[in-house]
C-alpha cells in the first residue's frame, strides 16, 4: 500500500493501519530525510509530525507513504536473473537474511540461496510481461499477516550480492557480457544453502541482531559455514577487503555528520 499525499490536508483526513514509513520517491539531495532509509511512524500525530519535517526537507510531491510489512531480514526474498526477451537464461532464489541497519537496511549484509516457487512464478510472469531483457533484481517480502510474498522493487541494474552466483557457478556478470557479445549463454540450475557474506557490515548487523535476542552467537557461526562467497576478500587480491574497512568508516562518519 503506496499513498503520495497532496498537502498536510491529505494527511489529516488520511485513515490508514499504522504503523507506516515515509520515504522520498527521489533523492536528488542529501539531508536527514533522504539519509534515512525509511522514518517509521506508529500513530497519526507521529504522521502529521513527521510528515511536517520532512516537508521542510524535500519537494511535497517527493514524499511517499507505504504500509510497513511486518518482519525481519528472515521475510526479503530476491529473484536475481540475466534475461533475455522477457526469458531467464540463468537465475537465482535468495533470501535477504540480514542487512544493515538492520531495521530499514541501505544493503544486505548475508544472503543465501533458498527454493521459493511462491516467488520464482510471479517474477518470470512479470519479466515475459515487459519483456525484459537485462540483469535484474526483483525484491519481495513475505507478509505472515496475509500469508503474501509483496513486490516491494525492481532493480534493473547489478546488486550488491550478485557474487553469490559465483558459488554456483553462475557468473551474471561474464554472462552479461555473453549474451552482449552474441555468444551462447548457460548456466547450472541453482541449489539452495549457498550463502554470501559482507563481513565489515555484516559483523555490526550480527551483533545487533544479539543485542534483539534475534540471533545466537552460536547460530551466527554456523549460518557462516561452507559453502561461502566473501564480498569483497580473496586470496589473489585482498586489497579491496583491506581498502573496505576505513571506506566504510568514512562512510558512516559522513552520514551521521549530516
Amino acid at each position: 500500500w503506496t499513498c503520495y499525499p497532496n498537502g498536510a490536508e491529505d494527511i489529516c483526513r488520511m485513515s490508514c493501519e499504522f504503523p507506516v514509513i515515509l520515504k522520498p520517491a527521489v533523492k536528488t539531495e542529501f539531508n536527514a530525510f533522504t539519509r534515512a532509509k525509511a522514518w517509521q511512524v506508529n500513530d497519526h500525530a507521529g504522521l502529521a509530525a513527521r510528515y511536517a519535517a520532512a516537508r521542510r526537507l524535500v519537494p511535497e510531491d517527493v514524499i511517499m507513504i507505504q504500509e510497513l510489512v511486518p518482519g525481519g531480514g528472515e521475510a526479503q526474498f530476491s529473484y536475481a536473473a540475466l534475461c533475455r526477451d522477457g526469458e531467464p537464461l540463468a537465475s537465482l532464489t535468495a533470501r535477504r537474511t540480514r542487512q544493515y541497519p538492520i531495521d530499514f537496511g541501505r544493503a544486505s549484509t548475508f544472503v543465501e540461496t533458498v527454493e521459493r516457487p511462491e516467488i520464482e512464478g510471479p517474477a518470470r510472469r512479470l519479466l515475459r510481461a515487459i519483456d525484459f531483457t537485462g540483469l535484474i533484481e526483483i525484491e519481495f517480502k513475505f507478509d505472515r499477516r496475509t500469508g503474501q510474498y509483496k513486490l516491494l522493487d525492481l532493480n534493473p541494474r547489478i546488486w550488491g550480492w550478485h557474487t553469490l552466483g559465483m558459488g554456483l557457478g553462475i557468473d551474471f556478470s561474464f554472462l552479461l557480457w555473453q549474451m552482449i557479445h552474441g555468444e551462447a549463454v548457460s548456466a547450472p540450475t541453482p541449489r539452495p544453502g549457498v550463502r554470501w557474506v559482507r563481513m565489515v557490515t555484516d559483523g555490526p548487523a550480527a551483533i545487533q541482531e544479539m543485542r534483539r535476542g534475534r540471533l545466537s552467537f552460536p547460530e551466527y557461526l554456523k549460518s557462516l559455514r561452507p559453502p561461502l562467497e566473501l564480498a569483497t576478500f580473496a586470496l589473489d587480491d585482498p586489497l579491496p577487503s583491506l581498502v573496505e574497512i576505513p571506506l566504510f568508516g568514512r562512510m558512516a562518519w559522513k552520514r551521521g555528520a549530516v
